[in-house]
Parts: structure tokens; C-alpha cells; sequence
């Protein structure tokens, strides 16, 4: 099973970041936790963080045919990018979306996910641990 890990904007800031709502985790030691559990559970994962938008549309739309799940988080464009949806949409890839931080009970404005609409399940405020629980879920669902 191959899964592609999707990060959007400031994922990389991980670490540096607000860490009162994103942990001290870095980006380099969530991806080296993705890496070690997708190993750990025998499954091949691809990891990917952009700033920029088409970026991230291009990755999914790039996944097609070859991947067999999608973790996504859209960072802040989870809030305003319908492109994203619309590409989760057009790959019909299952897809899970992830944020490190509870974003139900943060800003107004973060409760709003429109990447949500084209995922089975989503994940918040489990810090970088959600990462590895969609991994799970996207296994158990593909071997279901």
C-alpha cells in the first residue's frame, strides 16, 4: 500500500510555530515519526509539504492511479481552497484529513474545512500522532 502525506502552508514551520497550538515537534521529526510507523505497519509512504497552492493541487492530482491514500493537512487552506477539495474530489483517492491542533474549538474561521467534504475521516487535535492514527485508518481501510 502506498499513502502520500500532503502538508500545506507553514507545516515546515513546525517546531517554530506557535507552539502553544502545534507542539515543538519539528517538521523534520514529524517526518521522520511518518516515516518509521508507515515502516513499522509495512506500508510505503510518500512525504510532501508545500506553501503554495497549485503545488499541492498538482501532488494529488499527480497521485492518481498510483497511490492508494491520501493524509492531508491543508494548513490554512483547509479554511479557503476549494481547488484542494475539488482535486480530492476529481482523484477519488481516500483521503484523510489531519490537524495537529484542535481547530474545532480554536478561530471561527478554522472550523470551516472544505477539504473535510472529500474525506472519509478526519483527525484534530491529536498533535503529530494524528498523522500515524490516518495512516491506520487508510490501512484498515484498504485491507477491509
Amino acid at each position: 500500500m502506498k499513502i502520500l502525506v500532503i502538508n500545506g502552508p507553514n507545516l515546515n514551520m513546525l517546531g517554530i510555530r506557535e507552539p502553544e497550538h502545534y507542539g515543538k515537534t519539528t517538521y523534520r521529526d514529524l517526518c521522520t515519526l511518518i516515516e518509521g510507523h508507515a515502516a513499522a505497519v509495512g506500508v510505503t509512504v510518500e512525504l510532501y509539504q508545500s506553501n503554495h497552492e497549485g503545488d499541492l493541487v498538482d501532488k494529488i492530482q499527480d497521485a492518481y492511479g498510483n497511490t492508494d491514500g491520501i493524509v492531508i493537512n491543508p494548513g490554512a487552506y483547509t479554511h479557503t481552497s476549494i481547488a484542494l477539495l475539488d482535486a480530492l474530489k476529481a482523484v477519488s483517492i481516500p483521503a484523510v484529513e489531519v490537524h495537529i491542533s484542535e481547530v474545532d474549538k480554536r478561530e471561527e474561521f478554522r472550523q470551516v474545512s472544505y477539504v473535510r467534504l472529500a474525506c472519509f475521516a478526519t483527525i484534530t487535535g491529536h498533535g503529530v500522532n494524528g498523522y500515524t492514527e490516518a495512516i491506520d485508518l487508510l490501512r484498515e481501510r484498504h485491507e477491509g
